[in-house]
């Protein structure tokens, strides 16, 4: 035998007695179990005893294939109903399970002696719950996600206990701590340490009550000895700050006139909030090994969001000694798909505010102005003064006043008109320096009037567009192979289109017209005017492009933009946080909030989503999204977005009295409203709500629907088709008008609520 050989059989002999060592140390904490020797087994049969029918729960003992031991009731691959489950590592869960996943009341020990006793959600300590550690360390309360979050009471083993609000695994918000010394401290906390208002009591009855900041004194305060004397002023541990007024009292005369404020800073370096305890790994973190099975019906499988079972897929990751549960539900009833999710490294989501509740969330950096401006040289200079030129005649054209009500044959394919612009000018057009070509407007009288329906003043629009600044390109063309160019004022939006979009365009033009005059709060894109360049010359290149409002135009800095359709194949920005920008659209899978609308607007916001979306059912056309953009109101001078209880009554009251601001919020724009911070789970990418964390911040909103002129035509369904071979079909963006528009309404209404 050669070395490579005595070599494997010796890491064989190993494993063989690893794996007897755990069914040992099972025996030894579950009882003793009759079970064939998993070494001595054909991979093929069963090393399990089992009782029940095929697609039924049953009860099940077994010892899967990497020493890990599970008894319990057992379904369709999984534990599934009460169960305990022994890892390698001494690791041990007795409690509810629900398709592989710890869920409901349950018990979770630790080798080290920790232990937690409580609620679970989808494998992490989430409700209410116990945890006790090694050294002594207990908590009650809640926990979101395997952190302390909401109420609890924490019992320290050097004799300390806090009594409070959590928030991410530290003390946020109200409460008590008090140190073994008796000392005391009553009021808020901000990520783990005293800050803003709060009184600290000292065990010989000696009292501060006032304002802190990083655990001490700072601002405005009284200290107070027990005969009733006391000390007033404005506090800092620099002393040039430090200054403010002794009190006597009769009893005490001048007992204390020569105490010096900082001997309290002193007394306070002592009182250390005791750190506590770090788990070594989390019950979510703890993964099952696969058992494979040619009998009961155990065989693996995976299941697609609408329940369908997928054939002939097979993944690298099934042959790993890793479990990974077919799906779950969450709060809101949806199906999650886990086992299209691949498990990555939980390390690899610690930098990540998406995943890692413990991170606050910042403020992106800000980008440079988006776009290149179109100057001489520009490969698309001439198209720009071609455009330019085009727009200034057709807006500027003599034509009569026209009546909301038009007349059929306005709405006609066939009516456009078509002008040349020679270099030399003619009789309508002005002499220019641009090549010669001829413009073409579609349907004129129903832009005239869709501007004159939008408020659209003429001499305004022709400045922004063509006035002595100069365009700007976005730096890249969008999927549609489109490019983007925007007004210097960023009013206007203007966008070059295949020509298949113009005839879609002009086939709904009449249903548009009637839709945006019927409802003026809709929130579908307003359109301006369809035009068309035609270069004369070799090329014969036709160029069409469509003018329209650039959604988020504002005063106000929009920190996000989210690109919202309610599918999730492609639909995440791949870029690390640092790398997220002010500018950057973000799209489904990359959104960590929840949308909180005052009641009135959530109501209109809801109706009009509705009415929306009935037109564009209507109308055929599918692959829109809305476009969000917030501002968030409150920053900190180092970035961190600061979180607000509710809509500040401030300015809810300046609304009120102020008819000018009020008048300058409609549904889609300058709305303030609140968002609710979400987690997503950091083994499931694929997740498209994330759990709720009570996180608020204010911020004023700004949304609007885009993209609508995609039929569903033979290549969309051709799209749909194939890709329906390869991925979930409701995971695809590529779907019939009516479940497009049923799909993107139920995820809408589950990111936006009401506030309440």
């Amino acid at each position: 035998m050669n070395k490579e050989q005595s070599g494997v059989l010796r890491a064989w002999e190993a494993t063989v007695r690893k794996t007897q060592a755990a069914k040992k140390r099972a025996n030894n904490i579950f009882g003793t179990i009759s079970m064939a020797n998993v070494a001595d087994v054909d991979p093929e049969d069963d090393n399990d005893k089992s009782v029940g029918i095929s697609g039924e729960a049953y009860f099940t003992e077994k010892i899967l294939p990497n020493g890990d031991y599970y008894t319990g009731q057992w379904y369709d691959n999984f534990p599934n109903g009460q169960g305990k489950y022994l890892w390698t590592d001494g690791c041990m869960f007795l409690g509810e399970w629900h398709k592989g996943k710890t869920m409901g009341r349950g018990r979770f020990s630790w080798p080290s002696g920790a232990i937690y006793e409580g609620d679970f959600k989808s494998g992490y300590m989430d409700g209410t719950g116990i945890y006790t550690g090694p050294s002594g360390d207990t908590y009650k309360g809640q926990w979101l996600m395997n952190l302390k979050h909401g109420h609890g009471i924490k019992h320290y083993s050097n004799g300390d206990w806090y009594d409070g609000e959590w928030r991410r695994g530290l003390q946020e918000g109200h409460g008590k701590y008090q140190w073994k010394n008796e000392n005391h401290y009553v009021g808020q906390w901000k990520n783990g340490v005293i800050c803003s208002q709060g009184t600290f009591t000292w065990s010989n009855g000696n009292k501060y009550d006032g304002y802190w900041e990083d655990g001490m004194p700072k601002g405005n305060g009284k200290y107070q000895w027990p005969d009733g004397s006391f000390y007033v002023g404005n506090w800092s541990k620099d002393p040039d700050e430090q200054n403010g007024t002794y009190y006597p009292s009769e009893s005490s005369m001048a007992a204390n006139l020569e105490w010096d404020p900082k001997t309290v800073y002193n007394e306070l370096a002592d009182c250390k909030i005791c750190p506590g305890e770090r788990v070594s790994i989390m019950p979510s973190q703890k993964k099952l090994a696969i058992w494979y099975s040619t009998k009961g019906g155990d065989k693996v499988r995976r299941k697609s969001v609408d329940g369908r079972v997928s054939v002939g897929i097979e993944r690298p990751f099934d042959k790993m000694n890793m479990w990974e549960s077919d799906g779950d539900i969450n709060d809101s009833g949806e199906v999650r798909r886990d086992l299209d999710c691949e498990l990555l490294g939980v390390h690899h989501y610690d930098a990540n505010p998406k995943f890692n509740l413990r991170l606050p969330l910042k403020a992106p950096k800000p980008g440079k102005r988006q776009g290149e401006t179109i100057c001489k040289g520009h490969k698309n200079y001439e198209l720009m003064l071609n455009l330019q030129l085009g727009i200034r005649h057709s807006v500027g054209r003599p034509a009569p006043a026209t009546a909301l009500d038009l007349k059929a044959s306005a709405f006609d394919p066939k009516e456009k008109i078509w002008t040349r612009f020679p270099p030399e000018g003619s009789k309508y057009t002005p002499p220019h320096q641009s090549c010669e070509f001829k413009w073409k407007d579609y349907c004129p009288v129903v832009f005239r009037t869709l501007r004159k329906l939008f408020e659209v003043d003429a001499a305004d629009y022709m400045i922004s567009i063509c006035g002595n600044d100069a365009l700007r390109e976005l730096s890249s063309p969008g999927k549609s192979g489109s490019f983007f160019y925007l007004t210097d004022d960023d009013r206007y939006m203007i966008k070059t289109m295949k020509k298949s979009e113009v005839k879609v365009l002009l086939r709904m033009l009449s249903a548009y017209y009637n839709h945006v005059r019927s409802f003026e709060n809709t929130l579908v894109i307003k359109y301006y005017g369809l035009h068309c360049v035609k270069l004369i010359g070799p090329t014969q290149r036709k160029v069409r492009f469509i003018i329209m409002g650039n959604l988020l135009r504002s005063e106000y800095i929009i920190h996000r933009r989210f690109d919202l359709k309610g599918s999730s194949l492609g639909r995440i920005t791949e870029k690390p946080e640092s790398e997220i920008k002010d500018t950057t659209i973000l799209k489904d899978l990359d959104l960590n909030f929840i949308f909180k609308l005052q009641k009135a607007w959530f109501q209109e916001f809801c109706r009009q989503i509705d009415r929306d979306c009935e037109f564009l059912e209507r109308v055929r056309t599918m692959d829109y999204s809305l476009l969000v953009g917030l501002h968030f109101k409150d920053i900190s001078p180092n970035g961190e977005l600061e979180s607000t209880p509710h809509l500040s009554r401030t300015d809810t009251d300046q609304l009120l009295v102020d008819p000018e601001r009020w008048a300058s919020i409609k549904l889609e724009a300058n709305m303030p409203a609140r968002v609710e911070r979400t987690i997503r789970r950091p083994e499931c990418e694929l997740q498209l709500v994330g759990r709720h964390t009570g996180e608020c911040y204010e911020v004023v909103m700004f949304f609007g629907i885009i993209d609508i002129l995609q039929d569903y035509d033979i290549t969309k369904k051709l799209e749909h088709a194939y890709k329906s071979i390869h991925y979930d079909p409701t995971s695809i963006s590529a779907v019939d008008p009516k479940q497009y528009s049923k799909r993107f309404r139920d995820f809408i209404f589950k990111v936006f609520v009401e506030d309440t």
